[in-house]
């Protein structure tokens, strides 16, 4: 209880100190809580706690917020280097996609393609016009098959060309005068046709292969290259004919020994002998591998000359066409 005295009034010592310590508690407990709330509560709830109701003088306290923590306001701060740049970065961005600056990977090595071969050179075969011992060869194999009429000097010349028609058209081969790989083959085989008569001197023409056989006692001496009618109609002095050359069986009934005019108008026979109405053989200087007369059998001039001269092939000797 206060006493008066002198005109002033004194505090009770005991309630002082019951005062100041109310207040120092107050002052304690909200710095405590300060330091508690930041950064969590206090930044949730954004208000400090309420002073002690138990003093009964609060005074107002401003309470200084702790310094926040650098990891604190690392995280809280945005990250520059993740904000949108308006600069383009000079740093290929390592992305593909076709994008500018994109990293692309050298493009693996083309292997050099392997230069295409060389075609094989086409290979010489021996024809018309060709030299050399090949020739030689041909000419003396020819020969010893008995085709056509060679004499062996190494040139591939008209005659030998007739020779090899010859062969050709005996063993079924393209009528082409080269040698080559079938036509040496039939030629290393001793390709020799084979007649139909079986005995007699007979000359043999068969129209289908366009060769003239010249037959003994069914051997056959010589093969040689002939041309009969092409089957062909013609005119001549008037008439119309049919280039003809007519099967069966005849006999030489007529010859004329040198150079002779048809009389047909129809051009000059070597040595012809006829063997049925005006068909006869005769040498000629056109005998193509193929039908080219107007029924007539050509064979060349020489091969006509050995008939005459070497085989012989008088009146009377059979003429067998088929």
């Amino acid at each position: 209880m206060g006493h008066r005295g002198h005109g002033t009034t004194r505090t009770d010592p005991r309630v002082q100190a019951k005062a100041w310590l109310r207040r120092a508690l107050a002052a304690g407990l909200v710095t405590a809580l300060a330091a508690c709330a930041w950064p969590g509560e206090g930044a949730t709830h954004g208000a400090a706690p309420a002073p002690s109701s138990s003093s009964a003088t609060p005074l107002p306290t401003t309470a200084t917020p702790p310094t926040p923590d650098a990891s604190a306001s690392a995280s809280a701060e945005p990250d520059p280097s993740q904000s949108p740049s308006d600069t383009p970065s000079d740093t290929p961005s390592g992305e593909a996609g076709g994008e500018p600056g994109a990293e692309t990977s050298d493009p693996e090595p083309t292997a050099e393609p392997e230069p295409e071969p060389e075609p094989e050179p086409e290979p010489e075969y021996v024809g018309r016009g060709s030299t050399g011992p090949e020739v030689l060869a041909l000419q003396e194999r020819l020969r010893d098959l008995g085709y056509g009429f060679v004499d062996p000097d190494g040139v591939y010349g008209s005659a030998t060309l007739q020779a090899v028609w010859a062969f050709q058209k005996a063993a079924g081969l393209a009528r082409d005068g080269v040698i080559g790989p079938q036509t040496q083959a039939a030629l290393d085989a001793g390709h020799r046709p084979a007649p139909r008569s079986t005995s007699g001197h007979v000359v043999e023409i068969d129209i289908d292969r366009q060769i003239l056989l010249a037959v003994d006692d069914g051997h056959v001496t010589k093969v040689i290259n002939a041309s009969s009618g092409n089957g062909k109609p013609y005119e001549a002095l008037g008439r119309q004919y049919v280039a003809r050359t007519p099967r069966g069986t005849f006999q030489v009934y007529m010859q004329d020994d040198g150079m002779h005019a048809s009389t047909l108008e129809l051009g000059d026979m070597w040595r012809p002998k006829y063997f049925t109405g005006g068909i006869a053989v005769h040498g000629s200087g056109s005998i193509p591998p193929y039908p080219a007369s107007h029924g007539c059998v050509r064979v060349s001039n020489g091969a006509m000359n050995w008939l005459w001269d070497s085989w012989g092939m008088p009146i009377g000797t059979t003429v067998l066409v088929y």
